[in-house]
């Protein structure tokens, strides 16, 4: 089989099929193993890991946001810090959350001073006239 049709078939550039073709011949199918994700490493151990899931679960309250129980980026990031002394950006922790099946969450921003009924009876009277 031509160089070409490897690449083809195996949806890779041909460029690395010229470059991995030397290194099977010479090193074995174990020169083209994986070497695992190049990207850096959980800075979490997987005990801690399990703690944070856990922690998670416990919900906001129990770790002293009373406001709304979302878990936010920043409140697992400040949770992170607190618990395990290791600093997470924005897309860590969502990285981190997503491994623990858990989706960050955005809270609804409402005025507190909102009145909940006078914003039904606009929408009855005035907005009814309106339409």
């Amino acid at each position: 089989m031509k160089p070409t049709e490897v690449a083809r078939r195996l949806w890779v550039s041909l460029q690395s099929a010229y470059r991995w073709r030397p290194l099977w011949w010479e090193h074995g199918a174990q020169a083209l193993a994986s070497r695992g994700s190049s990207g850096s490493r959980c800075r979490l151990s997987p005990r801690c890991l399990e703690k944070l899931a856990a922690y998670l679960d416990e919900g906001p309250a129990a770790h002293g946001w009373v406001e709304d129980q979302l878990w936010t980026v920043a409140r697992v990031a400040a949770l992170t810090g607190r618990k395990f002394h290791v600093a997470y950006c924005v897309s860590g922790v969502t990285r981190l959350m997503h491994r623990l099946a858990f989706s960050p969450q955005v809270p609804a921003r409402r005025v507190a001073e909102r009145d909940d009924q006078a914003v039904t009876s606009w929408k009855e009277a005035t907005w009814a006239e309106v339409k």
